[in-house]
C-alpha cells in the first residue's frame, strides 16, 4: 500500500492553457510493477482530453492517439471500496503503432488478418510499430482525478528507432512525415465551409491556393485530398436531424451521440420542463479567451413565439465587441431553471482554466436568478435596457404617425433618465400613458405588454447599473444574426415545433455561421456568401467611422442630418439625437434597432453642447458610484484619500480596456471633473486626473478590477 500512498500524496496539476502535453507537467518516479519504476503524474479527469490533443500536438514529431483499450466498470456494478480500485482503464497508444506494415514489420497474432491494399488510399502505412503510449486510470478513491502512466514516451520501434515523423529518415517523401489526420481546426473549417453551402470543389480549389503560396505541403493539413471532403459533404447530406418520431426520444439519442457537447440535460417530467445547455469545444475555448476577467451578457429569450422551445444564448464580446455566443440553453422556463445547468457550466469551464473568472455578466431580463449568477460566478450583474427599447422603437414605427413618434420616444427617454438618476415618488407611466391617451393603438400595447412588468423594470433600472449602449448594439447585432441564420430559409415551418429540429440546427449550420465569423481567411469565400452570412461591424463600431464632417447639426433642434457612406446623395434624419430613444429614418432603424447614424449623431451632440447637458446614463452612474465610495466622515481622511485614489486608478483601468476612439467623450470627462470637484470637495488635480486618467503615484495594473470593491463599476 506504500506505493498508493505515495500516488494519492502527488499534488493534482491542472496547466493554464488549453490543451498540454508531457512537457508541461513535473512527472514523478513511483516503483511499479516487477520492481520497474513508473513514470505517473496526477491530472483533472476532465482533462484527459486536452492531454491527449496536447501530445499529439507535439512538433518534433507530430501524430494523434487513439484508443487501443478500454475497460469500464458499470455503474450499478456493487464494488469493496479499495485504494487501487480502478472505475476506468484506457490505454491510448499513438495512431503509427504498435502493429508494423512496414516490409519485415511485426504485426500482433489477433491483427494478421490485414492485407496490404495495392493502392495507396485511405491511410498508406500509417502502422510503423511505434512503441509510444500511456495509460489513464480513473479511481475510486479520486474519481475526479485521473493517474496517467507515462513510461513509453519516445517514437521509436521495437528496434528503438525513430519511425515517424521528421526524425524518421525512411519517412521523407511519405506522409508519415506528418499526423495521421488533419488537425481539428481544418476539420471544423470544412464542415462550416460545406454547411453553409460552399461546393467541395471551391474548398479544395481555395486550399490548394492556400498551399502553394506557402511553398508546398510542410504538415499535414496541407495533405488535404478531394475524397476526404467529398466524404464529408455526403456524410452531413446523409444526416437527418429525426433520430426518432418522438421528440422526447429523439433529443435523449441526440444527447447520448454528443456528450461532449452537452454541459447539462435534464429531461422532461410531470414536474419539470425539459433544459438542455450545449456548448461545442470551440465555444469553451472562446468563453476562456474572451471572458476571462471581461464581461459575459444572456440573450435571454429567442423565438418565443415560433419555437417549441425558445432558446437562451450566453455571450461573450471579441477584440472588435462583437458578440459570440458561447453556450445555448434550451428550455421554456429560463428564470427558474438557471440555477440548474449555471454551476455546471461554471465547473466545465474551471475544470479547463482555474484561474477563470467574469469580471461581469450583463442581463436583458430584470427576472434572471440574479441572486444564482452573483453566487455562481462571484461577479457583478449590470442590465442591458436595449431588448425593451427596440421593442418600443419597433411599435413606435409600427402604430404612430411620424410626429407622435417623436414626441413620445422623447418623453419615454426623459421617464428612463429620471427613474435612473432622480427622486420617484409615482410611476411616471401613468402620467405617460395619460398623456398620450390620443395614440391609442401604441398605449394599448403598452398596457398589454408592458405596464404588467413596468414595476419589476424600474427597480431593476433603479438598482442594477446600466450597461453602455455599445453592448446593446452587440447583442441587438447578435439576436439579428442569429433569427436569420436559424429561421430563415426553412420550407416546412412544422419543424419550430420540433426541438431535436433546433438542437441539431443550432450545433451543426447555425454553430458553422459563427466560427467563420472568427475565421481569418473568410473574405476568400465572400462570393459564395448567401444572405445568412451577413456579418460585419455593430452599429456603434460603424458610427466611429464617420467622419465628423458627414454630419450636420440643426442649430436650435435636436435633429441632426447624416450622410450615408454608401450613397453619398441619401442623408439621414436623426430627431431626438442625444438620448438613447433617437430615431432615424433609415431601413435598420425602422425595424427597431440603433443604427450607426444615432450613435454618431449622438457622439457629437455630447461633445460639442455646453456643460449643463446632462451626462449619459453610463457616465451617471459612474459618478454616483464614485459619490457613494468617496461618501464617508470628514475625519476618515486616510479612508477619504484611499477612495480617491482608488477612484482615479480604476477610471485609468477602465480607460487602458478600450480603444483610444471609443472613450468616454469630453464633455463626460469635464461633467466627472466638475462633479468631483464641486461635490466631493476633492482638489482640481485629482478631479481632472480621475477624468481624463493622467497619472498618478501607481500604475493602473495595481488595482484588481476583479476584486469585490469594484463590483459597482
Amino acid at each position: 500500500m506504500a506505493r498508493w500512498d505515495e500516488i494519492l500524496s502527488l499534488p493534482v496539476q491542472n496547466p493554464p492553457t488549453l490543451d498540454f502535453s508531457a512537457g508541461d507537467l513535473v512527472w514523478s518516479k513511483v516503483e511499479g510493477w516487477r520492481d520497474n519504476l513508473d513514470r505517473l503524474a496526477l491530472i483533472p479527469y476532465a482533462r484527459v482530453d486536452d492531454f491527449v490533443r496536447g501530445e499529439s500536438a507535439n512538433k518534433d514529431c507530430p501524430t494523434r492517439f487513439h484508443v487501443e483499450a478500454r475497460r469500464r466498470r458499470p455503474p450499478q456494478a456493487s464494488c469493496k471500496q479499495k485504494v487501487d480500485g480502478i472505475l476506468e482503464y484506457i490505454l491510448y497508444w499513438c495512431s503509427f503503432g504498435p502493429d508494423d506494415h512496414r516490409k519485415g514489420g511485426i504485426v500482433r497474432p489477433s491483427r494478421n488478418t490485414y492485407v496490404p491494399k495495392k493502392k495507396n488510399a485511405g491511410r498508406p502505412n500509417t502502422k510503423r510499430g511505434c512503441t509510444c503510449h500511456f495509460i489513464v486510470k480513473r479511481l475510486i478513491a479520486e474519481p475526479t482525478v485521473a493517474l496517467v502512466i507515462y513510461n513509453q514516451d519516445k517514437h521509436i520501434d521495437k528496434m528503438g528507432l525513430p519511425c515517424h515523423g521528421p526524425q524518421d529518415k525512411k519517412a521523407e517523401g511519405t506522409r508519415a512525415m506528418f499526423a495521421p489526420y488533419i488537425s481539428e481546426d481544418l476539420r471544423l473549417r470544412v464542415w462550416s465551409l460545406l454547411y453553409v453551402g460552399v461546393s467541395v470543389e471551391t474548398i479544395m480549389q481555395r486550399h490548394n491556393e492556400s498551399v502553394e503560396k506557402q511553398g508546398g505541403p510542410s504538415n499535414r493539413d496541407h495533405l488535404l485530398t478531394h475524397r476526404y471532403v467529398r466524404r464529408q459533404e455526403r456524410s452531413m447530406r446523409r444526416s437527418t436531424y429525426q433520430l426518432d418520431e418522438d421528440d422526447a426520444v429523439s433529443i435523449g439519442l441526440w444527447v447520448e451521440s454528443h456528450q461532449s457537447h452537452v454541459f447539462f440535460y435534464e429531461d422532461f417530467s410531470d414536474t419539470d420542463p425539459l433544459v438542455l445547455g450545449i456548448q461545442t469545444e470551440w465555444q469553451l475555448q472562446q468563453m476562456i479567451r474572451f471572458g476571462n476577467k471581461r464581461l459575459m451578457a444572456s440573450d435571454s429569450s429567442f423565438g418565443p413565439n415560433k419555437l417549441k422551445h425558445p432558446v437562451q444564448t450566453l455571450l461573450v464580446f471579441n477584440s472588435e465587441n462583437k458578440a459570440i455566443p458561447v453556450a445555448w440553453i434550451i428550455t421554456p422556463r429560463f428564470a427558474s431553471t438557471a440555477h440548474k445547468w449555471m454551476r455546471p457550466l461554471y465547473n466545465r469551464v474551471r475544470s479547463k482554466d482555474p484561474n477563470w473568472m467574469l469580471a461581469g455578466f450583463i442581463v436583458d431580463d430584470p427576472s434572471m436568478d440574479i441572486l444564482t449568477i452573483r453566487d455562481v460566478f462571484q461577479c457583478s450583474v449590470l442590465l442591458s435596457f436595449w431588448r425593451v427599447r427596440h421593442s418600443w422603437h419597433k411599435n413606435l414605427v409600427k402604430r404612430c404617425t411620424e410626429t407622435e413618434r417623436v414626441q413620445i420616444s422623447q418623453q419615454l427617454g426623459l421617464i428612463v433618465d429620471k427613474i435612473r438618476t432622480g427622486p420617484l415618488n409615482m410611476n411616471p407611466f401613468d402620467a405617460f400613458m395619460e398623456e398620450f391617451g390620443a395614440s391609442s393603438d401604441f398605449i394599448d400595447y403598452f398596457k398589454a405588454t408592458w405596464y404588467p412588468r413596468i414595476g419589476l423594470w424600474t427597480t431593476a433600472l433603479r438598482t442594477i447599473p446600466l450597461a453602455s449602449q455599445e453592448t446593446g448594439a452587440a447583442l441587438e447585432f447578435y439576436h439579428n444574426q442569429l433569427k436569420v441564420r436559424l429561421l430563415l430559409n426553412e420550407k416546412d415551418s412544422d419543424v419550430y415545433q420540433r426541438a431535436d429540429w433546433l438542437v441539431d440546427k443550432l450545433g451543426t449550420k447555425v454553430h458553422s455561421y459563427f466560427w467563420l465569423d472568427e475565421y481569418s481567411e473568410k473574405d476568400y469565400f465572400a462570393r459564395y456568401w448567401k444572405d445568412e452570412w451577413i456579418t460585419g461591424l455593430t452599429s456603434w463600431r460603424k458610427a466611429l467611422k464617420i467622419p465628423d464632417s458627414d454630419v450636420i447639426l440643426e442649430e436650435g433642434t435636436s435633429c441632426v442630418r447624416v450622410i450615408n457612406q454608401v450613397d453619398r446623395d441619401k442623408v439621414h434624419l436623426v430627431r431626438n439625437s442625444g438620448s438613447q430613444f433617437a430615431l432615424c429614418d433609415c431601413k435598420w432603424a425602422e425595424m427597431g434597432n440603433l443604427c450607426e447614424h444615432v450613435f454618431k449623431a449622438s457622439k457629437l451632440i455630447l461633445e460639442k453642447e455646453n456643460m449643463d447637458l446632462h451626462p449619459s446614463t453610463t457616465v451617471s452612474q459612474y459618478i454616483q458610484a464614485l459619490l457613494e465610495m468617496l461618501h464617508c466622515p470628514t475625519n476618515n481622511s486616510l479612508i477619504r484619500d484611499h477612495a480617491v485614489s482608488l477612484s482615479v486608478l480604476v477610471h485609468k483601468k477602465l480607460d487602458s480596456l478600450v480603444a483610444p476612439d471609443s472613450r468616454s467623450t469630453p464633455m463626460d470627462q469635464l461633467v466627472l471633473s466638475k462633479i468631483l470637484q464641486k461635490r466631493m470637495m476633492v482638489g482640481p488635480g485629482v478631479a481632472e486626473q480621475s477624468s481624463s486618467g493622467r497619472e498618478t503615484g501607481c500604475t493602473a495594473m495595481d488595482v484588481d478590477l476583479s476584486s469585490p470593491l469594484y463590483g459597482t463599476f
